[in-house]
């Protein structure tokens, strides 16, 4: 495992990291604490040191595990956690200091620490970015000595370079394949205010696996079944905002024209940390083997030349429009 600078904070945070929105079950299915834990510990070994999370991932059970899991560790370890999307409905109106407060606390609780590593507002709408007493009310709590760093996970590139208007720590942001926008201008904005970036959906909901086929089906409970064109939440969270079909057509072709002799995933990966702004990427997993093929990405070669032209290619021809003027 390789370590990068994770912004301001100084903390040296494994390139491939653990997202844990799938800890101890697949999307839908029940919680397996079991699983979870050994998820973590696989991780661990492995080198993972920081692991992202939210309040409302598992309905709590995914902070509660690993507040189990990083028992004497927390020296050694970084978790940051989101908060807002408990909020019914999730309006702008209902980021009040009395609410983010309350979140935080409930994250302390649930994470058992006194202080939590790293908040992020947890895909806020639009216009909580232009409430600056939103964050104000942050960095009273960092002064308090309730939370450490804070930040925001975003949906629109435009959210996050607004953002960058605060004091604070991270960005966290959909970069993939398929997701290459915030490469163009953000990056470079974060990095001049030594901003940590943090990618999520490295693999664009499974579409940059190369596993998937027109036939493959998900679970009722799924949101690649239920959410494909936003009916739930923001689509760009499912696919990346990709149709579907197209994203299947998109990664068969990259995986044909990249000449991979393996899966395409662990190449996903590896493409996003050729990024230097990029501070750690977070694969998701819900077994322990599923580790294993994720660290792997950080002992990759890195990309030519020509292949960086290539995803480029495949990304103007299927993806540009219109995920590049949505997101």
């Amino acid at each position: 495992m390789k370590y990068r600078k994770f912004g301001k904070t100084n903390f040296n945070a494994s390139e491939v990291s653990l997202g844990t929105w799938q800890l101890g079950s697949k999307w839908g299915d029940p919680f397996n604490e079991q699983d979870a834990q050994n998820t973590l510990a696989a991780a661990y070994d492995a080198g993972v040191n920081f692991f992202d999370t939210a309040d409302i991932y598992q309905d709590g059970h995914s902070e509660r595990a690993l507040a189990k899991f990083i028992k004497g560790k927390q020296d050694k370890v970084f978790v940051s956690t989101k908060v807002g999307r408990k909020l019914d409905p999730h309006v702008a109106s209902g980021y009040t200091k009395a609410n983010i407060t309350k979140f935080v606390e409930e994250s302390l609780t649930n994470l058992d620490v006194d202080a939590l590593d790293n908040v992020l507002l947890h895909c806020p709408p639009t216009p909580v970015y232009y409430e600056p007493e939103v964050f104000f009310a942050l960095d009273e709590l960092k002064k308090a000595g309730k939370i450490k760093n804070y930040g925001v996970s975003v949906e629109r590139v435009e959210e996050a370079m607004k953002a960058l208007d605060y004091d604070i720590s991270a960005v966290e942001i959909i970069y993939n394949m398929f997701r290459l926008r915030p490469a163009d201008n953000f990056f470079k904005m974060a990095q001049a205010k030594n901003v940590g970036i943090i990618a999520r959906v490295p693999l664009a909901s499974g579409l940059l696996s190369g596993k998937y086929t027109l036939d493959t089906t998900f679970g009722k409970a799924d949101h690649r079944n239920f959410n494909r064109h936003g009916e739930a939440f923001d689509q760009g969270e499912t696919f990346s905002g990709v149709d579907y079909e197209t994203g299947v057509k998109a990664a068969n072709e990259l995986h044909e024209r990249l000449g991979l002799d393996q899966p395409l995933a662990p190449l996903a990966l590896r493409y996003i940390l050729m990024a230097d702004a990029v501070s750690t990427v977070i694969p998701g997993a819900s077994k322990p083997e599923q580790i294993t093929r994720n660290v792997a990405a950080a002992e990759l070669p890195a990309f030519t030349a020509d292949q960086m032209a290539i995803v480029r290619d495949v990304y103007n021809k299927y993806i540009k429009n219109p995920v590049q003027y949505k997101w």
